[in-house]
């Protein structure tokens, strides 16, 4: 540790001691009695010990901490794989949240019907939030061992979602191939991640054995640093989110991918039912049979407690539509918004497919048995992550391959994607699977072989009908870390938001889950700075110097060239191409002005140019294409 950290750590820890005086000295092996406050400083102290690089990076004092142990008994120890920065990913996360929900536009859509408002306060929210967590990350994984690297092999935010249209563009996100590492095995991995998306002899086997011959350990991540964007720009009171998923090796991911699956996620127990009574349970199991296998897992359930959460709206009638009418035949209740789960707070069905992964199973209420399932589809980040959490909780889930139109019903769907996009007789099949759904022509049929196409190619286990997430994992086993932090109440885990506690402090709820239970933590942090100040500490370089900051007559550090390139990755990812070993070239021809305005897209061109001009050493990677 260097003196300047250590005396950070110093000060850090003797400011959360408030008046109470340094931490007591207890001589190595004395058995002394430990009151509450000296237990609560013990604790602080450990959690700033091994988060020191995340806090001091966001200019934070972390004045207490809470922990709650849900599922398992308490424990000084970790819980994860992670270890010792076990801390720094739970505090990064609930950093993301705070940052977000104080800095990123939080309803300032509230009650407009503009859409480029919308859209623009989205797109902000989601820059704000990326940016936080990819910091948090590059700053938590100095402390890795020598030979470990953290790679993005899934996000979310490259495709527009469901009442977007495609002319607002991708959203700012921490995407596929993205690494944190220590600079050799960053510099080493990047050209072997860039040949992954880049050239298609280059397949996932190989580059495993590449990494596996220079001994260096991937974790993998599956990441949505802003989930529930559209209630979080229009100032809803619960559902916003950051989802992080650690993994002790990358998915089977080869370029970056974002689209859709079908999702049902069960309690594991009626999974075990079905299979003693010889059904096949997976997403195209009649909901008959599955209702069936949940009656008989329950004894005395009603069909009207078993509820069932999908998402709902219009727009979503034409892909699932058939499905709610399936349930609803069978007398189960289908969840609306109007319902209240067991945590008090009302369901929302707009939007939000993974936490309501944190309700499935059952549970008591006046004497009655309840069940909670959710069914339906979400985008392929959501539901890979909800697949991978689904072990932690004792539960069971199926996906199926989906497209990225809204024209066919889910169960007709399902055998589009499961035709060869090479078979001479595609569009024939085609036409036939989807009869009077939709007019299959050319174009058509050309535009469902290339979604085919394009997730075969990225590593989803098509042709399968339907696949788990060990699918996704080159060994079938694997061990994952699953963290969350709350921007705003959770209705689904009962987990609080961020709330200011009086000016400049601010209570944060992260959790982590494991095999081993669930930890919910709740952090007071306390801002360092005013808050002018800790808005350019949670906002990228480039909106800075967008917004007025004289990036001419700042003192330019070589750690600029880095955090820009992790900016531009993060804003405009459509927009980059790779090229050499290192090099990226933005074409702002690819940019759309629903992503980033004219005006703003030449002051970026503008600063870009004048790094690259005065700092050539230092931004010898960079090119400027039309």
């Amino acid at each position: 540790m260097r003196l300047g950290q250590a005396t950070v750590l110093l000060k850090i820890l003797f400011e959360s001691q408030g008046s109470s005086g340094p931490f007591p000295f207890y001589a190595y092996g004395a058995e002394q009695p430990m009151d509450h406050d000296t237990r609560r400083r013990n604790l602080v102290a450990s959690w700033v010990f091994d988060s020191l690089s995340v806090l001091n990076r966001f200019h934070l004092w972390l004045e207490d901490v809470e922990e709650e142990f849900l599922g398992m008994d308490p424990t000084p120890e970790e819980i994860s794989f992670a270890g010792r920065l076990e801390k720094a990913f739970i505090v990064s996360t609930a950093v993301t949240s705070l940052g977000a929900k104080l800095f990123g536009r939080y309803g300032e859509a509230k009650g407009s019907t503009d859409k480029a408002l919308i859209n623009r306060v989205k797109k902000d929210a989601d820059a704000i939030s990326a940016y936080a967590l990819s910091e948090g990350l590059w700053h938590l994984t100095r402390n890795l061992p020598e030979n470990h690297a953290l790679m993005v092999s899934l996000g979310e935010g490259l495709m527009p979602k469901v009442g977007e249209t495609h002319e607002m563009g991708s959203n700012p996100l921490l995407g596929f191939g993205r690494i944190y590492a220590r600079p050799q095995v960053a510099q080493f991995l990047e050209p072997l991640v860039a040949r992954l998306i880049n050239e298609d002899s280059y397949t996932f086997e190989r580059f495993q054995e590449d990494i596996r011959h220079r001994g260096i350990v991937i974790w993998g991540a599956a990441i949505d640093t802003l989930e529930n964007t559209s209630r979080f720009a229009k100032g809803a009171e619960t559902g916003p989110m950051t989802v992080l998923h650690v993994f002790d090796q990358p998915m089977i991911m080869t370029r970056p991918y974002e689209g859709y699956m079908g999702t049902l996620v069960l309690p594991e127990a009626v999974a075990r039912t079905a299979g003693e009574e010889s059904i096949l349970l997976a997403y195209h199991t009649p909901r008959k049979l599955l209702l069936r296998a949940i009656l008989d897992t329950y004894p005395g359930l009603k069909p009207a407690n078993v509820h069932v959460w999908t998402l709902r709206g219009k727009s979503r009638e034409k892909r699932i539509g058939n499905l709610w009418e399936e349930w609803a035949g069978l007398g189960v209740h289908l969840v609306d918004e109007e319902w209240t789960t067991p945590f008090g707070m009302k369901a929302f069905t707009s939007s939000g497919t993974y936490a309501p992964t944190y309700m499935v199973g059952s549970w008591e209420e006046k004497g009655e048995k309840h069940v909670f399932l959710c069914d339906g589809y979400a985008a392929s980040a959501e539901a890979l992550q909800a697949a991978t959490l689904a072990p932690l909780l004792g539960l069971s889930v199926s996906l199926a391959l989906f497209s990225d139109k809204f024209e066919l019903p889910f169960d007709v769907e399902r055998k589009a994607m499961l035709l060869d996009p090479v078979d001479p007789q595609f569009e024939e099949k085609l036409r036939k699977i989807a009869g009077d759904y939709l007019d299959v022509d050319s174009k058509v049929a050309e535009r469902y072989a290339d979604m085919i196409r394009e997730a075969s190619e990225a590593g989803v286990p098509w042709p399968k009908s339907t696949f788990e997430a060990e699918d996704f994992f080159p060994n079938k086993f694997w061990r994952s870390m699953a963290l969350a932090g709350f921007m705003c109440p959770d209705p689904y885990s009962g987990a609080g938001g961020v709330e200011e506690i009086r000016d400049g402090v601010y209570r944060v709820t992260a959790q982590l889950t494991t095999t081993r239970g669930s930890k919910r933590v709740r952090f007071t942090f306390r801002l360092r700075e005013d808050w002018e100040t800790m808005k350019l500490v949670f906002n990228p370089l480039l909106d800075r110097f967008v917004a007025g900051e004289d990036y001419r007559k700042r003192p330019v550090k070589i750690s600029d060239s880095g955090r820009i390139r992790n900016e531009l990755q993060t804003l405009c990812p459509l927009a980059l191409e790779s090229f050499g070993t290192r090099g990226i070239r933005v074409h702002f021809n690819r940019i759309n002005e629903g992503v980033m305005p004219k005006e703003k897209q030449a002051k970026i061109r503008e600063i870009l140019a004048w790094f690259k001009e005065n700092h050539p050493v230092w931004f010898s990677w960079l090119e400027l294409a039309d």
